[in-house]
């Protein structure tokens, strides 16, 4: 297979492969990508050639000798922003991801991981308290009386004790550490991403390493005494939980760096927004909508946005990141699909609101504002421009807040009693 370049939902020119590379590409699909990637033959059987057409999920990802890189639409510098505030509202700098536009993704997230690096360590490494227990000769702490009593039942030495200890090989620094060492098993091509992971586990050698599940990777709460380390935690959180190590199928075992963008738009949309509007995760974010869409409660529904005030469902609105079937009249963009009105339709009906909103990228779906016959019910699309810088995107989030305000509060004057 070699070196493989794809962009996200863009068919590949025909791509010589043999029996063996062809079963390598469909085993990371399986895998690692998700079934994500269209493979179609372009010829006969003896030729081939496929044509290769990828689909949400973008990044790198390497088997053996052989790699493929999907990138994304909107760049790998603004995906990796939009993520980054996604996960902690943290807004990297323009230079953070800035690097040559050949520069595999990740090569990127290294020089970036050590770019951030060097600018939190130049305080030198974030200390913090680490509560320990241990057997010791002298008395240290505080004695743990039950486990003494339990463990050395009449032997006075060594001493359970529990103590605090100010050390350096706190959780902060065990996330970067362990995100340098696991970009370090990727197959870097610049020897100055290289080096630069090797300076930051240098840096953290006395840190313990610590292997995260991209399911568990941990939060680390932070204040005026650690927010400068906010970037590199941050970034270090991304590459844990979208790190792929796959060994699921025959001999291929898989390394790499992938992210869905449905779920990197998803999660962006929904903190920036309620951001914007000063909500919280209780009263903001993707919930169910109490009592189903039927009588008997049956049929269950859950928006990907709901604003629930006092425990009353205020708005509802749909997420959509999609490649929309486009035809040659449409201007490069469609209507929204008809199932996703109908979708929110269910939404709206359900919660008894008089409207809702989907929200699509821009470049997928024509915006409109549709009134359902017999009901009433509005059905309104929007699309949010992702290009530009980060602060720009937020901004157009803000526009699309009052939209959602405008929603919530139509919603609130349909439920006050007549005069």
């Amino acid at each position: 297979m070699g070196q493989i370049d794809l962009q996200e939902h863009t068919t590949s020119e025909p791509i010589p492969l043999s029996p063996e590379k062809w079963e390598t590409l469909r085993e990371l699909n399986q895998d690692a990508l998700k079934q994500s990637l269209t493979i179609r033959q372009t010829g006969p059987w003896q030729s081939q050639t496929y044509q290769l057409t990828p689909g949400s999920i973008v990044g790198a990802v390497e088997a053996g000798d052989s790699s493929l890189l999907i990138k994304p639409k909107v760049g790998i510098g603004q995906l990796l922003s939009l993520a980054c505030y996604a996960i902690s509202k943290f807004r990297p700098q323009e230079r953070d991801f800035d690097f040559g536009r050949d520069t595999a993704l990740p090569d990127v997230l290294a020089l970036a991981l050590n770019a951030m690096a060097r600018r939190a360590f130049a305080r030198g490494l974030l200390h913090g308290y680490l509560r320990k227990e241990e057997a010791l000769y002298t008395v240290r702490g505080r004695i743990r009386f039950d486990a003494q009593l339990r463990r050395r039942f009449s032997i006075p030495l060594p001493v359970e004790v529990r103590y605090n200890e100010f050390t350096e090989d706190i959780l902060a620094n065990r996330l970067v550490k362990a995100a340098a060492y696991r970009l370090g098993g990727m197959g870097l091509r610049s020897t100055q991403a290289r080096s630069g992971l090797a300076w930051v586990a240098g840096m953290l050698d006395k840190v313990s390493l610590v292997e995260f599940p991209a399911r568990e990777v941990p939060e680390v709460p932070f204040d005026r005494l650690n927010e400068h380390y906010r970037g590199v935690v941050t970034l270090s959180r991304l590459i844990l939980e979208h790190s792929a190590f796959e060994a699921q199928r025959g001999e291929v075992r898989a390394s790499g760096f992938l992210m869905d963008m449905n779920q990197v738009f998803q999660e962006f949309v929904t903190v920036a927004l309620r951001e914007a509007l000063g909500a919280s995760e209780r009263t903001f974010g993707e919930d169910k909508i109490d009592g189903g869409l039927d009588v008997g409660g049956e049929i269950k529904l859950r928006p990907d946005l709901v604003w629930k005030d006092g425990g009353v469902c205020r708005f509802v609105g749909d997420v959509k990141y999609k490649n929309l079937n486009k035809g040659p009249d449409d201007g490069g963009t469609a209507h929204a699909p008809n199932e996703d009105l109908y979708q929110l339709l269910a939404y709206v009906t359900a919660a008894n609101l008089p409207g809702g909103m989907l929200i699509y990228a821009k470049g997928e779906a024509n915006t409109g504002c549709y009134k359902v016959r017999h009901c009433g019910k509005v059905l309104k699309v929007a699309a949010l421009d992702l290009s530009g810088s980060l602060d720009a995107v937020l901004g157009r989030v803000k526009e699309l807040a009052k939209d959602i305000e405008a929603l919530r509060d139509e919603a609130i004057g349909s439920m006050r009693p007549a005069a």
